[in-house]
This record gives structure tokens, sequence and C-alpha cells, in this order.
């Protein structure tokens, strides 16, 4: 088995766009969170989302290619040129049947549909894209990520609700680790901030309604929290062999120790802690390490009832007592719920709390709920240093069909190099 390491990282969330900004937001606890102006929110009890207004997609493509992508792939193509850059990657190095995509994505093209159907059922047949299904099918992103950079490897769009953007870099990491690729582009994208995703979320009742101000809405572990902010965003890494990162000289962010993946086949939308804890140990598993090496959880934390209180539960059941000492917070608390990409973000964001020896803190919460009593870092971002060190931690998925997804990372250095 090889060992896998992350080389480059791009991102596009609603507290900024790029490695730097968006590590700069959210180890200072900004919020993303703002009211939504691109279309009429007047019969939504929700009008909040995460929007990535800092982003311009006319910075990474002309007016033809933007016609020609729906917002997703706009996003999945400017985080990837990001990561790629920040590999120190040139396309010719990419240019091979040994590099891949794996891209998770939860709605896919959904503005595209959206405004081919309002063509369709008004009867307006002129404004009827011809380009509507390669604009809005799922693998559009990666596809077109493949076309850009001239990947010609394995390229595989994964589709599993919230925790797609995890799964799909598990996926790319199991491709390396036993030689079916030597580097590969994975991560999630989605766009679902459209009037129709809008309002069938507003018919399950799940969306936070706490309107204003838009910052404080999400809550997650807090007793009154009351459901998830809807966003957007992409967070794409590039993972390579150790092997091949150390020949070329490559930047190193840290390893990917373990990965694992469960069904809860219980439910289709309520989460089951049992499911959730067999994943965060067959990930540990996987890993080669005891659940005491373990110094920082990186939770789904929806801010929703049950979500936050099945985890909180499934942390026990892995952890045990230690459970209580481990740090454990919830980014979407600042960039809200971006479905398919939330996994590959959040993923990012552990791995440059490993790096900078900084957990971004769980922001709004206001009151303890007995059924959520560990220590989600709500006092702001936690320095960590020798006395509390963080070197290995897990980012936990879960999505919508009992999909579970974690992922293990750990710290890299040049003494972990030579193990």
């Amino acid at each position: 088995m090889r060992r896998v390491v992350v080389t480059g990282i791009g991102v596009v969330a609603p507290v900024g766009v790029g490695r730097e900004g968006f590590w700069s937001a959210l180890s200072r606890g900004q919020s993303g969170i703002s009211r939504i102006e691109v279309f009429d929110t007047s019969n939504l009890k929700t009008t909040i989302a995460g929007i990535c207004r800092d982003f311009r997609p006319q910075e990474f493509f002309d007016e033809r290619e933007m016609s020609r992508l729906d917002r997703v792939s706009q996003l999945a193509i400017a985080a990837t040129e990001m990561a790629r850059c920040d590999a120190g990657l040139t396309n010719g190095q990419l240019d091979n049947y040994d590099v891949g995509v794996i891209l998770g994505t939860g709605f896919g093209g959904q503005s595209s549909i959206e405004e081919f159907c309002g063509a369709f059922f008004s009867q307006e047949r002129g404004r009827r894209s011809a380009i509507a299904i390669p604009k809005s099918m799922y693998n559009a992103s990666s596809s077109n990520i493949a076309i850009r950079f001239k990947t010609r490897g394995p390229n595989i769009t994964v589709s599993t609700a919230c925790s797609s953007g995890a799964n799909a870099i598990g996926q790319a990491f199991l491709l390396i680790r036993y030689g079916h690729a030597e580097r590969m582009i994975a991560g999630g994208a989605d766009a679902p901030v459209t009037p129709v995703v809008m309002d069938a979320w507003k018919e399950m009742r799940v969306l936070s309604t706490k309107n204003d101000p838009p910052e404080r809405a999400c809550k997650p572990f807090s007793a009154n929290r009351d459901g998830f902010v809807l966003a957007e965003g992409a967070g794409i890494v590039v993972l390579e062999s150790l092997e091949g990162a150390v020949l070329r000289g490559a930047p190193i962010y840290a390893e990917v120790l373990g990965y694992a993946s469960t069904a809860d086949a219980a439910h289709i939308t309520f989460p089951d802690p049992d499911g959730e804890a067999h994943a965060m140990a067959r990930a540990l598993k996987d890993a080669g390490i005891a659940p005491e090496h373990i110094d920082y959880v990186n939770a789904h934390g929806t801010a929703t009832k049950l979500n936050d209180a099945s985890e909180t539960e499934a942390i026990k059941r892995v952890f045990g007592n230690r459970a209580y000492e481990i740090p454990v917070n919830s980014i979407k608390s600042m960039l809200g719920h971006s479905m398919g990409a939330a996994g590959a973000i959040e993923f990012i964001s552990t791995i440059l709390a490993i790096q900078h020896k900084v957990i971004p803190p769980t922001i709004n919460y206001e009151e303890c709920d007995p059924q959520c009593d560990l220590d989600y870092v709500t006092e702001g971002p936690r320095v960590l240093g020798n006395s509390a060190p963080l070197t290995t931690a897990i980012s936990n998925s879960f999505g919508f069909g009992g999909n579970n997804a974690v992922l293990v990372a750990r710290e890299y250095t040049e003494s972990t190099g030579k193990r």
C-alpha cells in the first residue's frame, strides 16, 4: 500500500475564495451567511444562505465558457485551478492516464435544470437551451475538469448527498493507495441555492428561519438550534503518492491516513448514531491508529436537532469517556451547508487546522443541550501548543440516505515521512 498526501488546495466558499482567504476568515470565526438577493424570497420563511459573493467567474472563464457552464461547474473548475497552482503542477503534469478526477455533488447543475423547466412549462420555446443536458448532468463538473486539464485517468462523479465530497476524496485516496493512479483531483462542488431547492427544503422544515441577523442563524449543537443554512461552494484537493510528491519536491499539507464509508440502512432522512460510529471506527482501523490518537474532530454538525444529537452520541460510542476531552467543531456555523461540497471543504479546513495548530470556532453557540455535551470550541478560535497537540484528526460527513463518510488526516513532517 502506498502512502497518500495532500499537495494542493483550492476552495471557493461563502467566507472567501482561495486557501489563504478561506482560512483567514474561518480561523477568526467570520460568518459568510447573508441575505439572498439573486431571486425573490418573499414566499419563503428562510431568506438567507451561504453565497460565494467574492467569487468572480470572469477571472477564470471568458464569456463563451461561462455561458456553457452551470455555476456548479464554474465553482469546481475554479477550485481545481487554484489547487493545481497551489500544488505547483503544470498542465503538462496532469495530461496523462495516471491522473484522474473524482468529484462529489448533491445537486449537479440545478440552476440549468430550473432554467430549462421554467421555459418548458411557460411554453417559451425560444428560451430553451440546447445544452441544458450537458450543463446540468451530474458528471458535467468532473468531465469539464478533465477536459480543461487533460486528465485522462479515472473520471468519476459521486453523489451520496451531504457525504459526496468526503466520499470522493476517500475513493481517490484508495485509487492512489492501491496503485491505480499516481495523482488525483478530488473534492466536491454544489450550487443549490435556487428557488426550487429552497422551496423544497422549506417544505421539509429543516432550514433555519432565524433570518435576522443572517450571520447568527446557524447554531450547531446549541439547544436553540432550528435547522441548517443552505450554501454553495467547492473544495478541491490534489492527492499524490508520497513517493511521487517527494520526488518532485511538492508542498505537503498533510497525509491521508484512512477512510471509511458506511450506510445506516435505517431511514432515508433520520440519522443513526450506530452507522455513524461504525464509519468513524472503521476509518480509524483503516488508518491503523487507536481512538486515543485523535486530537480533533471536525464534525458534520448541521444545526438540526436530530443530526447534532446523533453525531454527539456516535462520537461518545467511539471515544468513550475521552470524547469529553477532544475538541469538536462545526464550520457550518460560518459557511452554511454546501451539500455535496461540504465534506471536501471541511476536510480542507481539517488539514489547515492541523497545519496551523488552530481549531476554528463553532460560532453562535448560545444554550447548553443535555444531548450535546462535548467540547464544541465555542469560545473562539483555539490555538493549540505542546500541552494540547494537534497532529491527527478526523472529518465526519453524513448524508441523507444514511450515507456516512469519515476521513483521517495526520500532520506530515520529515520524521513521519521516514516512518
